[in-house]
């Protein structure tokens, strides 16, 4: 029985980024690999070997076309209903997918592989309610054949707000305990980015009540602090980040943004030094620096630093808006109209790169 691999394309910067595809495994070796698909001795396999072909090069309308034709010629081929499942799931038209596998498992209640993907097919369309018991069979299953599977199931049970399932779900995916302080920020995270703030807030405290010492728990619930603009918070959260973990250079970026909000332009300078000197390949500290120098009326300090900013980033609108500003502080009009311009010219054409 052949299955598939679920695979991540997530922003998981992030960590745990979505959209989703599946990529099926290795199909068997057909007995006659010279039969056609319309002989009348082909096997089901053998029939289905073209539309699979035009599948795997991504010509999914046209493996539709064929199965369609295979269809008027013979709507009882066993397997049919699974294969249109599998066209329909790589087409991303996940409705007509969810008819066609709720098929394919009535004809086979043993077809596993359409039983996963009547589960991935359902939370891609947005049914997290009804993909939860699907993919919780191929967790019985395959309990650890793809931590893929329980990152969705995780993310269903989310959006059905069982966070305690959730929790079981990612404590599977990480291998470890379920009521474990490591369990609670990784749902934390999760719950974060499907934004439900109030309680990701709740399982980051958890996890730090549970290990004080837990590293990036601080820090993640300094982001969130600082997200709601609780500056206070996120300046004591990230404080606590740093007893724990000294050399963390995005701790230090990130005080040093709590500190520029509430104008303690020094400290976020010293921070943002250090920030760079542990990792000088992020552009985000240069680009705070930039604007934080320019705010302590320092603009050829702050020019040097967005200019580093964009030799790594030449796209960043951000940096070069920041920039036009400290040319504009040291009088250089046109310098200051053309990044202007260049911000312009980023912010109308996605991808743009500055003439």
């Amino acid at each position: 029985m052949r299955l598939f691999k679920l695979t991540i394309v997530f922003f998981l910067s992030s960590l745990f980024a979505l959209p989703l595809c599946a990529q099926s495994a290795a199909r068997p070796v057909l007995q006659d690999r010279h039969a056609l698909p319309s002989a009348p001795s082909a096997s089901a396999s053998d029939a289905f070997t073209a539309p699979r072909r035009l599948l795997q090069q991504g010509k999914n309308d046209e493996a539709l076309v064929q199965l369609q034709q295979i269809a008027t010629s013979n709507p009882a081929l066993k397997g049919l209903s699974h294969e249109f499942g599998i066209a329909y799931y790589k087409s991303g038209d996940y409705v007509k997918a969810i008819d066609a596998f709720k098929k394919a498992t009535q004809e086979n209640p043993d077809d596993n592989e359409s039983v996963q993907l009547l589960g991935l097919s359902n939370y891609l369309a947005g049914r997290p309610a009804e993909a939860i018991p699907l993919l919780e069979k191929v967790q019985d299953w395959y309990p650890r054949a793809n931590v893929d599977a329980s990152y969705i199931l995780g993310v269903c049970y989310i959006q059905t707000k069982s966070y305690p399932q959730a929790r079981k779900a990612f404590a599977r995916m990480f291998d470890v305990p379920p009521d474990s302080a490591a369990a609670y920020l990784f749902t934390a995270r999760v719950l974060l980015r499907q934004e439900f703030d109030p309680v990701a807030e709740e399982y980051a405290q958890k996890a730090i009540d549970l290990d004080p010492k837990l590293p990036m728990a601080h820090f993640f619930l300094g982001e969130l602090h600082l997200y709601k603009s609780r500056i206070p918070e996120a300046v004591a959260d990230f404080r606590a980040e740093l007893a724990l973990n000294p050399g963390h250079a995005a701790t230090y970026y990130k005080l040093a943004d709590a500190y520029s909000r509430i104008q303690k332009f020094d400290d976020a300078e010293r921070l943002l030094q250090r920030s760079i000197w542990l990792d000088s390949t992020s552009t985000g500290p240069y680009i705070l620096l930039g604007k934080v120098l320019e705010k302590k009326g320092e603009p050829e300090l702050a020019v040097r630093a967005l200019q580093h900013a964009l030799s790594m980033d030449p796209n960043n609108s951000v940096a070069h808006h920041l920039l036009g500003q400290a040319y504009q502080d040291m009088g250089r009009a046109q310098d200051a109209e053309r990044e202007r311009k260049l911000v312009q010219q980023l912010q109308d054409v996605p991808n743009a790169k500055p003439e």
